[in-house]
């Protein structure tokens, strides 16, 4: 539910019964919660409390998605170089950096620590990020380093709306299997978003939102007028630009990719629940089997 869109308390029933979650998204793309009605067993819920009360199990977890999303930030830069005659040094150096800084990621021994070596990541990533986008790319879309709360151009306005989307499909997947999505492993309770939802979010981000918009942009597939809404330095997707952005990321949703941990042949859409219980299987005696959805 978007914006101020409005459902009705027989609408809200009808959904509990057939246990289809629902969940509020800000006009801007912020996450603000969700309806839904708690199934899943008990005895499911006081293994993941148990698992996520111990520090090293969380570091190690913790870890593993940062490496998970680190790596797939740097590929995706990567594919940025292929049938190119001459590479943007600051994308070159971008990709090396990377290489070294997730090279500790497993030597981390702390969570703060490992919070360090994220964010050196996402700098890196970001700054190398506007060499993917092509050159006949109206200025409007251009992109000059992550901004949020509120964005305050076009390019950062799409990717907030798109996290939100895949925040969204997150937490019905949690809710869907059974866990509890108030604990998490990395992230703290601070804002209104689940932590383990939060955690999740990071698998997804660069396959069904970095790489959505960077090749619709590229595409000239978005309106700099039409599509967003100017509030001073604010920015935001119009009715027209939601209206295309879900569009655009339910058909990503569809299409299929191979998992490397289990090897079938899955949409993005199934994926979200596959890596919630492949997560649930680190402390139920399968572990080795999260955090491996990385591009090729």
């Amino acid at each position: 539910m978007h914006s101020f869109s409005q459902i009705s308390t027989q609408a809200l029933h009808f959904c509990a019964d057939q246990e289809i979650g629902i969940h509020f998204i800000s006009g801007g793309g912020r996450y603000l919660g969700s309806f839904d009605n708690r199934n899943g067993s008990i005895q499911r819920r006081i293994r993941q409390y148990a698992a996520l009360s111990n520090p090293d199990t969380c570091l190690e977890l913790a870890r593993k998605l940062v490496l998970c999303r680190g790596q797939g930030q740097r590929k995706f830069l990567m594919r940025g170089t292929r049938n190119k005659t001459q590479v943007p040094e600051n994308l070159e150096k971008a990709i090396s950096q990377m290489k070294a800084v997730l090279k500790q990621v497993p030597q981390a021994k702390s969570l703060e620590s490992l919070l360090g070596l994220e964010g050196n990541i996402a700098a890196l990533y970001f700054s190398a990020l506007p060499c993917l986008i092509s050159q006949d790319v109206a200025q409007e879309l251009h992109f000059n380093g992550r901004n949020r709360r509120p964005p305050k151009d076009r390019f950062n306005a799409l990717l907030s709306f798109g996290y939100a989307l895949v925040l969204k499909d997150v937490m019905n997947a949690i809710l869907s299997v059974g866990l509890e999505p108030a604990l998490g492993f990395y992230h703290q309770p601070r804002s209104q978003a689940a932590p383990l939802a939060l955690d999740l979010l990071e698998i997804f981000r660069v396959p069904l939102v970095d790489m959505s918009v960077m090749s619709s942009i590229n595409r000239g597939q978005w309106n700099p007028q039409e599509d967003f809404d100017i509030r001073g330095q604010q920015v935001w997707l119009s009715e027209m630009g939601k209206r295309k952005f879900v569009e655009l990321y339910e058909r990503r949703k569809q299409e299929s990719w191979k998992h490397p941990a289990t090897g079938y042949s899955l949409t993005y859409r199934r994926l979200f629940e596959l890596e919630v219980r492949l997560l649930e299987k680190e402390w139920s005696g399968e572990a080795g089997l999260f955090g491996h959805l990385i591009l090729r």
